[in-house]
C-alpha cells in the first residue's frame, strides 16, 4: 500500500520521494500497533552512548539501521527481497557485523522483539550473550499485547523489568490479557 503509485498520504509521498523517509515511520506504518508501541518504548526509554543511535531495526539485509535512518521505497523493496533466516549469509553477515560494533559499547542491548523464535535470538546470543536482554513481561505474549504493553508504559513512564535471554523462558503461559484502558477503544464511523 506504502508504495503504490497511486498512495496520496504523506508517508507514501515521501517514501517514494529522492530522500525517502525515516524507517521507524515506516515500520509502525506497516506493523501498526506492534511496531509503533516499540518505537514509542525505544524513543522514551534508550540510553545510548554518546553519539550512538538509541534504537535499531534488524533489517533482512542490511544489518541494524537506526529508527531515524531514512529509506527510499528501493531500499523498502530491496528488504521485501529479504529473508531473516538465521542460515542466510546476506541476512545474517552484515547483522552480525553490526552488533559486533555495537557489543563494542557499554550499552545495555534490549531486545524489544519475540525472544520466542530463533531466527533473531540465536544470531544476538551468539555475539552477545548474556549481554542481550529483553522485558520478562513480553514472554507468552504475541505481537500486538507486547505493542500494547509498550505503549502503555510510555504512558505511564514505566520502563519494564530485563533479564538476559541467554537461558530465559522463551515460551510461557498466555499472561492474562491487558485491561482495555479509560478513553480507548473502538470508534465507529458516522455521518
Amino acid at each position: 500500500m506504502v508504495l503504490r503509485a497511486e498512495a496520496s498520504f504523506p508517508l507514501a509521498v515521501t517514501l517514494r520521494g529522492g530522500d525517502g523517509a525515516p524507517l521507524g515511520d515506516v515500520m509502525a506504518f506497516m506493523s501498526g500497533l506492534y511496531f509503533r508501541g516499540k518505537q514509542a518504548y525505544a524513543r522514551a526509554f534508550a540510553r545510548p552512548p554518546e553519539g550512538e543511535a538509541g534504537a535499531f531495526v534488524i533489517t533482512p539485509n542490511r544489518g541494524l539501521w537506526p529508527l531515524e535512518e531514512t529509506i527510499t521505497a528501493r531500499e523498502l523493496l530491496d528488504f521485501a527481497r529479504g529473508d531473516i533466516d538465521a542460515a542466510n549469509a546476506r541476512y545474517r553477515r552484515p547483522l552480525v557485523a553490526d552488533v559486533r560494533r555495537l557489543a563494542a559499547t557499554d550499552a545495555e542491548i534490549v531486545l524489544l522483539g519475540s525472544i520466542a523464535t530463533a531466527k533473531y535470538v540465536d544470531v544476538l546470543t551468539e555475539v552477545l550473550g548474556e549481554r542481550l536482554l529483553f522485558p520478562t513481561d513480553f514472554v507468552g505474549r504475541g505481537d500486538m499485547s507486547r505493542g500494547g504493553l509498550m505503549l502503555r508504559c510510555v504512558d505511564d513512564k514505566r520502563e519494564l523489568a530485563y533479564a538476559p535471554v541467554a537461558g530465559a523462558t522463551r515460551h510461557g503461559e498466555r499472561p492474562a490479557k491487558l485491561q482495555r484502558r479509560p478513553g480507548i477503544g473502538k470508534r465507529l464511523a458516522g455521518g
